[in-house]
């Protein structure tokens, strides 16, 4: 059998490929949304007209407040869930853009 050589989408080399952003929307309950995508002003729209999740069509109006590039989806997804397993003081601090002290992150407890 002859390999199937693989053929370039049309237009792949004009096409540059979408730069994947995670970002944070402030509830007006308080809470925070994560999520991922190629277009950031696209998504915001459809969370502010109801339309882009559940979570966040019952807790609007919503508030940008948290935008990361990230590369590559797969990238973003993994920086997703990374920033989804943090405690809500450490998305606060994410937010604000303090530094975080990394030996604090790993043991989970406040050190100094």
């Amino acid at each position: 059998m002859k390999a199937k050589e693989e053929q370039p989408a049309p237009n792949a080399a004009e096409a540059p490929a979408a730069v994947w952003s995670l970002y944070i929307l402030e509830c007006c309950d308080g809470s925070f949304y994560t999520g991922v995508t190629p277009d950031v002003e696209r998504r915001l729209r459809k969370h502010q007209e109801g339309t882009a999740s559940r979570y966040t069509r019952t807790r609007r109006p919503i508030v940008l407040v948290y935008q990361e590039e990230c590369g590559t989806r797969s990238q973003s997804l993994a920086r997703e869930c990374a920033v989804k397993s943090l405690s809500r003081q450490r998305k606060e601090e994410l937010i604000a853009g303090k530094k975080p002290d990394r030996r604090r992150w790993r043991s989970g407890t406040a050190t100094g």
